[in-house]
Order: C-alpha cells, then sequence, then structure tokens
C-alpha cells in the first residue's frame, strides 16, 4: 500500500541571511554547539586525538574553573592551523590615558558623585586622523578591578576606522557591547557576526575579536564585567518562558580565513594593554565545539511583562541578563532595556515614580525618545546615578502622570533605552568628568514645580479631622491628666486641673 512521505531535517537549524546581516546563526542561549568549516574536522568521540585531520591543531578554551558544577562549566575546543602560542612574545603599548579599571577610591584617577550626572552624546573622532575600535575604547564609570574578579566597568567606543591586521582579546572580563550608531561586523576565532544598532552582542574573556566599520564612523557602549559571565534572569512565577527566551541568542558558525601575512594581537591584562605580533591570522580556527561561545541578541524579541490591574512591577522585570556577584542573591549588575509596550494599570500613577534605590544605575540611549530625563538625553549620551540618589521624572511628566485619563496606551514606540543596574556604588572615570566635555548635572530645576501641595488643604484637613473631634494642624493638642495610683494600687483618673 503506497503511502505519502514527509521530509527530514539535513542539519541543525541555522537562521537565514538578511540584506543587514549576510551570516547565518545557530540559535540557543548556553548550548553545547558544534560546528566545522570542513567536513571532517570537528573530531569524533574525544576532544584531543593524537593526530588531527587536515593537520590541525587542538587548543583549549576555558571560562570556568576545571571543577565548576558541571551546570556552570564553561569550555570550548578549536581545531585550527596553529595554536595561540605560535607569536613573536609580548611587549606593553603606551597606556591610554581614557582608559581605566581601577575603580577604587584609593585611584586619584577615579571620582564619587553623591548626585545625578548625565552626559550629552559622545563625540565620535572626525578628520584625517584613523581611530579604531581598540583605540577609541574611552571609561565613564566602574567598581571594583579586574584582578579582584569582582566588579565591572562601563565603557564607551567612539570610533571612524576598521581595525585591519589587528585582534583584540581582553583577559580581564566578558564584553556587553551595544552599537549606538552603525553596524560592527565582528570576526571571532569561532565565526563572524554583523550587529546593528538594537543588538547586544557578548564576547567573553580570553577570546580574540576584530571590529569591522561597515556604516563608516561608529558609537556604542560597553559593559565589562569582571570574574563572571552573563545569565538568563531566573523566571520564577512566570513560568517557562518570557522576558529574553534562550531560542532568540545568536552563536556563529565556524569560519576560518587563510592569512599567512603579519598580526597583531592587543591583549587587555589587569587593565593594561600588551601587544604580540605573529606571522598568521588568529582567526584560522576550522572546527570547534563547546559552551563558551559569543553570542548576539536582537533586543526587539524581548517578551516584556507588566502589571495588567494596579501599581508597577519592579524594574527587575525588564532585566535581559544578569550577572552574579560574590553574595547570595544580589546580582553584580543587570542588563535592562525599556522598549515598545503597552502601558496599562489601573487607579495607577503610570511613569517612573520618585525613588532611591541602593543599586546604582546607567542609562543609556540606542533610538529614540526617552521621556522624563534631564535635558541632553540623547542617543549617543547616558545618565548616571549613585546608589540612593533620589531621582525620578521631571515636574512635567509627574503633572501629565496624575492628569492624563488612565486607558491603555502605547509608549516608548520607536525608542529603546537601557540600564546597567548594580547593586555595587560606582566611581567615575577622569575622562567622564574632566576631559569628554559632554559632562553636565541633572537640572534640579526639573523639580522645582513639585511644590507642597499638601501645605494649601490644611483647611480642608482641618474641616476633617474637627467632624472627627480630633484636634486640628496646627493647634497646641490638649493636656493629658496622669493618673495617680493610691495605696491599693489603683489607678484613679486626675481632673486636668489637678494635674503637675
Amino acid at each position: 500500500m503506497a503511502t505519502a512521505s514527509g521530509a527530514s531535517a539535513r542539519g541543525a537549524f541555522v537562521t537565514e541571511a538578511r540584506s543587514d546581516d549576510p551570516y547565518l546563526y545557530q540559535v540557543g542561549f548556553g548550548n553545547r554547539f558544534a560546528s566545522e568549516a570542513l567536513p571532517g574536522a570537528l573530531p569524533k568521540a574525544q576532544n584531543m586525538p593524537q593526530k588531527l585531520k587536515y593537520d590541525l591543531y587542538v587548543e583549549g578554551l576555558t571560562g570556568a574553573s576545571f571543577v565548576a558544577p558541571r551546570a556552570e562549566n564553561l569550555n570550548a575546543w578549536l581545531y585550527r592551523m596553529r595554536p595561540s602560542v605560535a607569536h613573536k612574545g609580548f611587549k606593553k603599548l603606551p597606556a591610554n590615558p581614557d582608559l581605566e579599571s581601577c575603580f577604587l577610591t584609593l585611584n586619584p584617577k577615579v571620582h564619587i558623585s553623591p548626585t545625578q550626572l548625565a552626559w550629552h552624546p559622545f563625540d565620535i573622532p572626525s578628520g584625517s586622523k584613523k581611530v579604531d575600535f581598540i583605540q577609541g575604547l574611552k571609561t565613564i564609570a566602574g567598581n571594583g578591578d579586574p584582578t579582584l574578579h569582582e566588579g565591572l566597568a562601563i565603557h564607551m567606543y567612539l570610533a571612524n576606522a576598521s581595525m585591519e591586521k589587528k585582534a583584540f582579546c581582553n583577559n580581564d572580563g566578558d564584553l556587553l557591547i551595544l552599537p549606538q550608531q552603525g553596524r560592527l561586523d565582528i570576526q571571532t576565532e569561532f565565526g563572524r557576526l554583523m550587529v546593528r544598532p538594537g543588538e547586544l552582542f557578548v564576547v567573553q574573556r580570553g577570546m580574540k575579536f576584530k571590529v569591522l566599520l561597515p556604516d563608516g564612523p561608529s558609537r556604542g557602549y560597553i559593559q565589562e564585567i569582571y570574574g563572571q559571565h552573563y545569565v538568563l534572569p531566573e523566571l520564577g512565577p512566570l513560568g517557562g518562558h518570557g522576558l529574553a527566551n534562550p531560542r532568540d541568542f545568536e552563536s556563529p558558525l565556524a569560519s576560518f580565513d587563510i592569512d599567512q601575512s603579519a598580526w597583531e594581537v592587543v591583549y587587555k591584562v589587569g587593565g593594561e594593554l600588551h601587544t604580540c605580533d605573529q606571522d598568521h591570522t588568529p582567526f584560522d580556527v576550522v572546527a570547534w565545539h563547546g559552551n563558551y561561545v559569543p553570542y548576539k541578541y536582537e533586543l526587539e524579541k524581548f517578551i516584556g511583562v507588566g502589571s495588567i490591574t494596579k501599581d508597577h512591577i519592579d524594574p527587575s522585570c525588564f532585566c535581559v541578563l544578569t550577572a552574579k556577584s560574590k553574595q547570595p542573591n544580589v546580582p553584580l549588575c543587570d542588563f535592562l532595556i525599556f522598549h515598545p509596550r503597552w502601558d496599562v494599570a489601573s487607579n495607577t500613577f503610570r511613569p517612573p515614580y520618585y525613588h532611591r534605590n541602593s543599586s546604582t544605575e546607567f542609562m543609556g540611549l540606542l533610538y529614540g525618545n526617552y521621556g522624563g530625563r534631564s535635558d541632553g538625553f540623547q542617543p549617543g549620551g547616558a545618565s548616571f546615578e549613585n546608589g540612593f540618589t533620589p531621582h525620578g521624572v521631571s515636574y512635567e511628566e509627574w503633572e501629565k502622570g496624575t492628569q492624563h485619563e488612565l486607558e491603555p496606551r502605547r509608549i516608548s514606540e520607536g525608542t529603546v533605552a537601557f540600564m546597567f543596574e548594580s547593586s555595587m556604588m560606582f566611581t567615575i572615570s577622569d575622562w567622564a568628568i574632566k576631559r569628554s566635555g559632554k559632562l553636565h548635572e541633572h537640572e534640579p530645576k526639573m523639580w522645582d514645580g513639585l511644590k507642597a501641595k499638601f501645605m494649601d488643604r490644611i483647611d480642608d484637613i482641618n474641616a476633617e479631622l474637627q467632624a472627627q473631634g480630633l484636634p486640628l494642624l496646627g493647634e497646641t493638642a490638649p493636656a493629658v491628666a496622669k493618673p495617680v495610683i493610691n495605696g491599693a494600687n489603683e489607678v484613679k483618673d486626675v481632673p486636668k486641673e489637678a494635674a503637675p
């Protein structure tokens, strides 16, 4: 009896190329991927056979302690033309005065701010001088020190030139990179990724990568975390999906170059830049497998949650990625986004309420408009509040929030703003305070309209108090008679006029 045949997949799922992104990706967060650019380059059933096909070399890369629990053990196996030890030795580069790594207050090049700070959009280099991704790194703020394996740094990259025969390897921490202007064409040891404004890219410690600028001069934000790795936040009562879904993260496919010309690899170690020369490309990995892999994510895919009855849910409901600290249940940092969404809740003040958080907040704007901040909060700029610094929307936004009709509405259309939120106090770099030329304080006059309207209601309040037989505001409370205890230990009331 004849039966109709179906179809079978011919391989694992990969994405499709697009007009703004020619590359293909594997999908999933924290997966153990496997990829080979040539058939048979990936050894079967073992990691380090005595002899590899095509006379490749095996190289291991670990992102965690060897004895870390299985769920936290991160590693990758690379099968390449030459291992990373094939270079000509290291030499220290001149210090970049705008790049900072030690944020302890004993460092005279960092500063504490008790007030709100903001920066107008940072300038991208212009003119004939070429500034690539590494040369364009500028530190704004941070906490801790990479040698302590605890803390983080926030940088800008301001570049007008592609990296040519040069690669970068950050030994200090993982980098979360957010392009704001111009795509980044990023080549890694694991393959290639195209990252546009509205996407994030994470490259972990010890991975070599190169940044090209296909759209010309580029600007963006970077968060660097020391000693930890980004993970997805737990969902708790949300259940099995929501926020950033694991299947929406994309990792590269194996890709290699054949290039036996001179290359430079720049390493950042303890905040210092060192370089080594080699006579071949560092991007010669023919096959690899593991779960210590760079990835990107389209922020527009974020599944937002919030209140559908009354009051606000805490801003942790906007968390895309988080990183643990050494203190249980206290994150080192959260990466949050504020994107187009429905805003609906009954009898609720809809804008962010005035607050003093234990967390430090650093905000940036990738595109669009984000109302209620001080003047100058534009794409490519920034806003900052240290822990317990009071902040919130302007008086005008507060006034609108108390008066407008409460009905379902869309907010933040055409906008993606983000926040780097940390349990740690930040110090601010010399460059951000003194040399960026973009610093300004939040204008305190934005809250001048927040008068004590309570004082205009004293007469109404006193009328209510009087009707209930209670003392009026502003009056002296009547004397209260003290009890007298007689010899029988009985308590008797004493008339007011007899009270001492």
